[in-house]
């Protein structure tokens, strides 16, 4: 196994949208073929659009010349609380390792190198959602519940 962490660049689009459509299927246990049609469309704006002004870090993660992972964060900011004085905010995406690698360190290496990259930039609020196999990674790492954030999704 000879793997390569690479960081994203707008000439990884291609290979960017492919992989999150990859990790939205897997997470949302659908058939590896679903089309996701709008997903596509507007994963590729938000990629071309976040690595351009540099709001989002992608890795790519390779077995040889082979995608096995990749991992992003998304840099963004919200009023200042008690919590985050700052207000910036560091949302970790798109994490994801093939079955056949996983349990290998390869998902702490990826959320080593996007937290590296959110403190190089004075970020220290980081967050995530964590799929229920992804959950005990995130804790190990040090993530931990939160206690007070909800979310209103309405249909349009």
């Amino acid at each position: 196994m000879s793997l390569t962490f690479q960081k994203a660049q707008l000439s990884d689009l291609d290979l960017l949208v492919q992989t999150r459509l990859t990790v939205l299927r897997a997470a949302n246990k659908l058939p590896s073929d679903t089309p996701l049609p709008q997903v596509e469309e507007q994963s590729r704006i938000y990629y071309a659009d976040a690595l351009a002004d540099d709001s989002h870090t992608a890795y790519l993660v390779f077995d040889s010349d082979r995608w096995i992972g990749a991992g992003g964060i998304s840099y963004f900011r919200v009023m200042p609380t008690v919590d985050n004085p700052t207000g910036q905010k560091g949302y970790y995406m798109n994490l994801y390792v093939a079955p056949e690698y996983r349990r290998q360190g390869i998902c702490t290496k990826l959320l080593d190198l996007l937290t590296a990259d959110a403190h190089a930039r004075g970020v220290t609020f980081l967050t995530l959602e964590a799929t229920t196999m992804g959950r005990p990674v995130y804790e190990r790492y040090g993530f931990r519940a939160m206690e007070h954030e909800m979310v209103l999704q309405e249909d349009i």
